[in-house]
């Protein structure tokens, strides 16, 4: 098990009514580097004496050795009667929490030579992606490579880093595009968002639309089981291997 150390919350703030955005330094001098699309854990008790664990993805845009002091964002969606939402909203700014990590291999790799990512995430599991954005730009830098981020919401209210991802898009051209897949409200309906793709459905129903290539593309999916294990048969049925479908499954916990 990875060892316990103390991090400090420095910031809080709404994402989205549903989630919570948090910031935390490490307080004990050391560093809390970490590679984007790993996970930190956190540690806290229970009213009857037992401990909890829940993970949340680093949404931090990293692209460098982080120092000591320097800050991780994390994304925590807001669970009616959860215990981390209780502790989390309960914490004032500089109150400490154990934590563990960094964790998890749900990571770009340095030796891919594909010609596509496809980054296909629901709710908070985008975090990740966020903090993967300076990588991305130094390797499509580096050699043709194309980006195409899915990101499955319910309505306008649930985007999260949109603003981000759109920009981004804007800055890239086609070479990165950005498309929200509302479940719960009629494009027509949705904020308008200068570099964002919308579309109305869950994002499994548009893999056929970006026609996956098992000679090109690598994809990642974090969020939902449902929607991971759905566009593993999707994309297994385009003929990607499995070396090529990198997952991540997550439930909110209470």
């Amino acid at each position: 098990m990875s060892k316990f150390f103390p991090i400090r919350l420095t910031s809080r703030q709404l994402a989205t009514p549903a989630v919570l955005h948090l910031t935390f330094v490490r307080d004990d001098g050391g560093s809390l580097d970490y590679t984007p699309g790993q996970f930190i854990q956190i540690h806290f008790p229970l009213a009857d004496g037992t401990t909890a664990r829940r993970s949340y993805s680093c949404a931090t845009r990293h692209d460098h050795h982080m120092a000591p002091g320097e800050a991780v964002e994390f994304v925590a969606s807001r669970v009616p009667g959860g215990a981390a939402t209780a502790l989390f909203e309960g914490m004032a700014i500089g109150d400490c929490l154990e934590a563990s990590g960094p964790l998890g291999l749900f990571t770009l790799k340095p030796d891919d030579s594909n010609g596509r990512y496809l980054l296909i995430a629901t709710g908070t599991g985008v975090a990740s992606y966020r903090s993967m954005l300076p990588e991305i730009e130094k390797m499509m830098a580096a050699r043709p490579l194309d980006i195409v981020l899915m990101h499955g919401i319910r309505t306008v209210d649930d985007l999260l880093f949109a603003d981000e991802f759109a920009d981004f898009a804007l800055r890239h051209g086609s070479r990165f595009r950005y498309i929200p897949c509302f479940s719960r409200v009629d494009v027509e309906a949705a904020t308008s968002i200068p570099g964002a793709e919308p579309r109305h459905g869950y994002v499994q129903n548009f893999l056929e639309e970006l026609a996956p290539d098992p000679a090109r593309d690598i994809a990642y999916m974090c969020g939902n089981p449902n929607m991971v294990d759905a566009c593993v048969e999707a994309l297994k049925g385009f003929g990607l291997p499995m070396k090529h479908i990198r997952r991540e499954k997550y439930v909110s916990l209470k």
